[in-house]
């Protein structure tokens, strides 16, 4: 191997310490295992690196180096997710608001039955001071990019849930944006019965499909 690897080998041990420099119980997210998600992501762009290393001296170093690059962003993005959940968690004060972080994303889901009133699309005052916590939190890491979604079960016409799901999702836009939040961070989309995440056949399937997510997904910089 050429001396000449050396220094990128350097920077991808860096990203991989860096990575591991952090301590998640000190997040005290109860559904943390994004520390996991992260050192897999990292663990693969090591045996990139060295398994370039035995590669080619030019296209090894520009591997390894994408490879270094990669982990670092990947390890600070990581950690800014880990640290904005459990903010989340403390901040918000309903319980029924989840939060998944994937590793890349925060997903952050109100229950339609929670947030609005039967085939309505005006924000309940259960949820309203939550949404501007998100605001509030969407400012405090301005790196980001927003999706709201709305969603809705099988009940009805199809267009209609779709027109219903996109009504929901500008109103939870319009009070995030009221918190501060600009409309130019945030895409605005309505899936209507599109995408379930439990079967339409059960009462309770059906709730969890009603929903609008704010998904948060961290920008490389």
């Amino acid at each position: 191997m050429s001396f000449a690897k050396l220094p990128a080998l350097g920077v991808l041990a860096a990203a991989v310490a860096l990575s591991a420099c952090d301590d998640p119980a000190s997040y005290g997210a109860p559904g943390g295992t994004n520390r996991s998600q992260n050192g897999a992501i990292i663990g693969g762009l090591i045996g990139a690196g060295l398994g370039a290393a035995t590669s080619d001296d030019d296209k090894a170093e520009t591997i390894i180096g994408t490879a270094a690059v990669g982990a670092l962003a990947g390890g600070l993005i990581g950690r800014q997710l880990d640290k904005q959940e459990a903010e989340l968690r403390q901040n918000l004060d309903n319980d029924s608001i989840s939060i998944v972080n994937t590793g890349d994303r925060l997903i952050v889901s109100l229950p339609n039955d929670l947030t609005f009133a039967t085939d309505s699309s005006a924000i309940s005052s259960l949820v309203r001071s939550d949404l501007r916590k998100v605001a509030g939190s969407l400012q405090r890491y301005p790196g980001s990019v927003v999706q709201v979604i709305g969603h809705t079960d099988s009940d009805g016409a199809a267009s209609y849930n779709y027109s219903l799901s996109e009504r929901r999702a500008n109103a939870v836009a319009d009070e995030m944006a009221a918190g501060g939040v600009s409309y130019s961070r945030m895409r605005i989309i309505g899936r209507g019965e599109e995408q379930p995440v439990a079967s339409n056949l059960t009462g309770e399937g059906k709730a969890r499909n009603r929903r609008v997510e704010i998904v948060i997904i961290p920008q490389a910089t």
